[in-house]
């Protein structure tokens, strides 16, 4: 069905230049992620627009070193700016809280989360207390938030192994809160269990309707533990009843997108070993994909190494613009864990006509070997061209400039609106055949808030959809390369 689906769309495009990426990471100020066996995990970064010249900004987590701000100037110059001073972080999210237009920030952390308030010029200040979160010692690795109706979104931590039970590690996963908004600030419900969280996204599953995908760690949970899903509206975890099967793996991050055309978005989970890909189907469930579609990605490239790969932050994207959504993986060794590979190199996955992928990291420049964590595909330059980005644990972070040569066309889709869901994250948006959401979570402890970012192709004019969080449809026309700014 997925060769079938791809060839129709695409029958008769271009071939584009294999991906090439330039590294640039001397140009980086240094910042690690860094700690003992409680940062084997975590190490997210945040990507949002801090000061609006459009140039995408880094927070990006430091564990037991101090969490850092790199602000873009252009050029792959970043600076570090000056935020408040925080240690223990293990990732953070971009997310617009209080709709005044800047970006603010959910850090998770091993203690008592905080959230940061964006002010002008890329400055933060600790807000935890207006915003009135709870107080909550825990070790917290993932998080997603959305809107219903209210003007505050809800908020939803995952944390990951209980610090406080003296039976564990193993077999202690801790629960996780869901943050309700109310007149005054909100108020927390637990989601039970938990099973050792490292993701989470709230998005339309392949159902089409609102769900929080979970996905966890079964290093620590051991047994009896599996993927989750809890229905937003029944307020709910799916059970075998409702076609929700039990999986158990490693789960480190989660990926979400279209890839086949149908307008459902596709799920992909990295793992220690496999990185297992589910295409959505038709009644609203999931099915692992076949072996032959070359997302697996269960061992080293190098061919010298037979031992399973480690993947944490993956995030689907059009690195040549043929219209066709590519996927990056980080990779890297929890620490010197001897059952898996030592020298772990990065995925860079390039979708073919038929709907496979192929693997392009080594040639493409990014197959580094050091412990990814984080990661981002962005175009920090604004060239239409998505870089890639990697928080390295004990290893400095790690920037790429894609010069690939010959690239198709792209285009930028920008969404805001009045009211407290100021950049309507939960909107769908259709351009051609290529369906995105606008999400908050995912990925491994981190997230971005940039435009949509769509390849094109050989095309020079598209048609848009746009289906805004509220159920109303807007239609538009639009020139390649640019950035459409559309305003509900």
């Amino acid at each position: 069905m997925i060769k079938v689906i791809i060839i129709v769309i695409l029958l008769g495009s271009p071939s584009y230049s294999s991906p090439i990426f330039k590294n640039l990471s001397s140009t980086l100020p240094h910042h690690v992620y860094s700690g003992d066996w409680n940062h084997f995990v975590g190490g997210g970064v945040a990507v949002m627009d801090c000061n609006g010249d459009n140039l995408p900004d880094v927070f990006a987590a430091g564990g037991t070193e101090p969490a850092a701000l790199l602000v873009n100037t252009g050029e792959f110059i970043f600076k570090k700016s000056e935020i408040p001073i925080l240690f223990d972080t293990t990732g953070a999210y971009p997310i617009d809280i209080n709709a005044d237009g800047y970006m603010d920030l959910f850090v998770l952390r091993i203690g008592s989360n905080i959230v940061l308030k964006g002010i002008a010029n890329c400055g933060f200040v600790d807000a935890t207390d207006e915003f009135q979160i709870p107080y909550a010692n825990q070790w917290s690795t993932a998080f997603s938030a959305w809107w219903s109706n209210e003007k505050l979104p809800h908020l939803v931590i995952g944390n990951y192994v209980d610090l406080s039970n003296p039976n564990g590690p193993f077999f202690a996963c801790d629960s996780h809160q869901l943050l309700r908004p109310t007149t005054s600030g909100y108020e927390t419900q637990n989601l039970e269990p938990g099973f050792c969280t490292l993701s989470m996204l709230a998005t339309r599953d392949a159902s089409g309707q609102m769900r929080l995908r979970i996905s966890n760690d079964r290093q620590y949970y051991v047994r009896n533990g599996y993927e989750q899903m809890w229905d937003i509206v029944d307020e709910r975890f799916l059970t075998e009843l409702d076609g929700w099967k039990k999986v158990s793996i490693w789960g480190m991050g989660i990926a979400s997108r279209d890839i086949t055309g149908d307008g459902r978005d596709e799920v992909f989970l990295t793992s220690m070993g496999d990185q297992l890909l589910q295409l959505a189907q038709k009644d609203g469930t999931y099915s692992a994909a076949p072996f032959e579609i070359g997302t697996y990605a269960h061992r080293p490239y190098f061919g010298d190494d037979g031992r399973p790969s480690t993947g944490w932050h993956a995030q689907f994207g059009d690195v040549n613009n043929d219209g066709r959504p590519d996927l990056f993986i980080s990779k890297g060794n929890v620490d010197q864990m001897p059952s898996n590979a030592m020298r772990d190199p990065n995925n860079l996955l390039i979708q073919q006509l038929d709907g496979a992928f192929v693997e392009a990291g080594l040639s493409a420049g990014v197959a580094s070997t050091d412990r990814g964590r984080g990661a981002a595909l962005a175009d920090f330059d604004l060239d239409g061209r998505l870089d890639i980005l990697v928080l390295n644990r004990r290893a400095p972070m790690q920037i790429y400039r894609n010069e690939t040569e010959d690239v198709g066309h792209w285009l930028n889709v920008k969404l805001t609106q009045d009211g407290g869901n100021r950049n309507a994250v939960g909107a769908r948006v259709t351009v051609g055949e290529d369906v995105q959401q606008i999400t908050v979570g995912g990925g491994h402890a981190g997230g971005q808030a940039l435009p949509l970012h769509f390849g094109l192709g050989s095309t020079l004019k598209v048609n848009i959809m746009v289906e805004w969080p509220n159920g109303v449809v807007s239609t538009h026309e639009a020139k390649a390369d640019q950035t459409l700014h559309l305003h509900r």
